[in-house]
């Protein structure tokens, strides 16, 4: 009995190294590579519209993004004022390789969390979710349009099931140094 655990042992662990030395560890795509436009300090100016989001009014903001260890995802820490007050937020950015999509997830001082995915095509990233609001499905579109690579324009667009596509806020970000 002890010889044959012993030979399990040695052929498991002779399995294990094989299968570790075959194995390397994973990298960062193109599609990762391309989230390197968001890095660094951004200052956001816009206006928002009277939505079921609350009033319109000026918007300003600030985010400093960054890369998580690994270079697979980018953090965001971000800082807002708007008519409905101030508040912060906590985002990651990332690429799901096999949906072929841009992901991102906020959460933030007011208790909102949101999940969207993304494409991008050529200048333009274009962000979609679903959520339910007051007991309603609505779905959202945030597009962004690469001006230089220190600024992009910016706008956030709902739909209300059965609905038209709605402006709920639009503005510029721009890379302060």
């Amino acid at each position: 009995m002890r010889r044959g655990s012993a030979t399990i042992l040695v052929v498991t662990l002779a399995f294990m190294a094989a299968a570790s030395a075959q194995m390397q560890m994973a990298k960062p795509g193109p599609e990762q590579r391309k989230l390197e436009y968001f890095v660094g300090t951004w200052s956001m100016d816009g206006d928002t519209k009277p939505s079921p989001m609350g009033p319109g009014g000026k918007i300003t903001g600030t985010d400093h993004i960054e890369w998580m260890d690994g270079g697979f995802f980018l953090v965001a820490h971000g800082e807002n004022k708007s008519p409905m007050g101030s508040d912060t937020g906590l985002a990651v950015w990332g690429y799901n390789a096999q949906d072929k999509v841009y992901t991102y997830h906020e959460f933030n001082s007011s208790g909102e969390s949101v999940s969207a995915t993304g494409t991008v095509d050529g200048d333009t990233w274009t962000w979609t979710s679903d959520d339910k609001m007051n007991g309603k499905m609505m779905k959202g579109r945030y597009t962004i349009k690469q001006l230089s690579p220190a600024s992009y324009t910016f706008k956030f667009e709902m739909q209300p099931e059965g609905a038209q596509w709605a402006t709920i806020m639009e503005g510029k970000a721009t890379k302060t140094k």
